[in-house]
């Protein structure tokens, strides 16, 4: 019989994690920010969702940088990886805080969103460092 394990405590994956919570503590900081705002400002309706899309691409963009300080290479995998990890916990997170679990195209193109841009921030960082 043969076992097969996989190393979970890889520093490959811990930093996937380490870089998606980054990503998700942000996320949460930056949207309790921009809710301070809407509350005090009048600010339309139209103007959440594209805040929201730059708010998510900042969290993905200092996660990776996170997620790629000790382990700068594979920069494409981790950063996707990052998104995918990334856009899987915010989902679970504001869920539980909303009260509500829908699952609906929006979160597929979401999740495809934030694996291109992590993909493209790792690419990115990992070049910007060997130069």
């Amino acid at each position: 019989m043969v076992k097969l394990k996989a190393k979970i405590s890889s520093p490959f994956l811990s930093n996937v994690f380490k870089g998606s919570l980054v990503s998700v503590s942000i996320s949460l900081v930056l949207i309790l920010i921009f809710a301070l705002f809407i509350k005090f400002f009048n600010i339309p309706d139209a103007a959440i969702q594209p805040v929201n899309q730059i708010i998510k691409i900042i969290s993905i963009l200092f996660g990776v940088l996170i997620g790629l300080k000790k382990f700068p290479q594979k920069g494409l995998l981790t950063g996707a990886l990052i998104g995918l990890v990334y856009t899987i916990l915010a989902f679970l997170i504001f869920s539980l805080l909303g009260g509500t679990f829908s699952f609906n195209a929006s979160l597929f193109v979401d999740m495809f969103f934030a694996i291109i841009i992590g993909a493209l921030c790792g690419i990115f960082f990992v070049n910007k460092r060997n130069k």
